[in-house]
């Protein structure tokens, strides 16, 4: 049965690393599936990808609408035709990261955030959502670029204000989460991953 696992985490928490490990092990299991990330997974979410993270200057409702907008072609065209054809799809990234950045970054209205995201999603939820945590101090220093994307240069408290939402929404829906420690052994936290998303295949 195909699944909608999502990959959640601050910037340099190793979720970009894990989504290719998971959909490595599913392709050796002969599992069809497919990975894709946020924003982008189109022609239309790449373009608007490039804005959104080479640009400072973008007032947050302006940034949030162009992340629903991306998201809104990304489930239309990839995601949920993949689920229909019985592909299990692979997101780094979903609705959380609107929650947690330009919700409780940015400090934009919950209400409006989830209202968008659900006119975007159809409703679509991920079975799984796996959060990768870590503190900003640590993620932010794994990367070789930091201060060249817009989301990175940001202040430190805009990022513990992230990394709380995340911790939030995870004890808030223990049943959908999973909550697993990002400064572990990567192959211990590739373990811990998959035995979460096997009784989900």
């Amino acid at each position: 049965m195909a699944s909608f696992i999502v990959f959640e985490g601050i910037d340099g928490s190793g979720k970009s690393t894990q989504a290719k490990a998971l959909l490595q092990r599913l392709r050796r299991r002969n599992i069809p599936a497919l990975l894709t990330h946020e924003p982008g997974g189109t022609p239309l979410g790449e373009q608007l990808r490039r804005w959104l993270k080479g640009r400072a200057d973008l007032s947050p409702l302006a940034e949030l609408t162009l992340f629903v907008a991306a998201r809104a072609q990304l489930v239309d065209k990839v995601i949920t035709p993949a689920l229909k054809s019985g592909v299990t799809v692979i997101s780094d990234r979903f609705t959380a990261s609107t929650v947690a950045y330009q919700g409780h970054g940015r400090g934009l209205d919950l209400d409006l955030i989830n209202g968008l995201n659900v006119a975007a999603t159809g409703g679509l939820a991920p079975g799984l959502t796996i959060l990768i945590d870590m503190p900003p101090e640590e993620s932010l220093a794994r990367r070789n670029d930091a201060g060249q994307d817009s989301f990175e240069s940001a202040p430190w408290e805009f990022h513990r204000k992230v990394r709380e939402s995340y911790l939030a929404q995870a004890a808030a829906n223990p049943d959908d989460w999973l909550l697993v420690d990002g400064a572990q052994d990567k192959r211990r936290l590739g373990q811990q991953i998959w035995e979460k998303v096997k009784p989900l295949l």
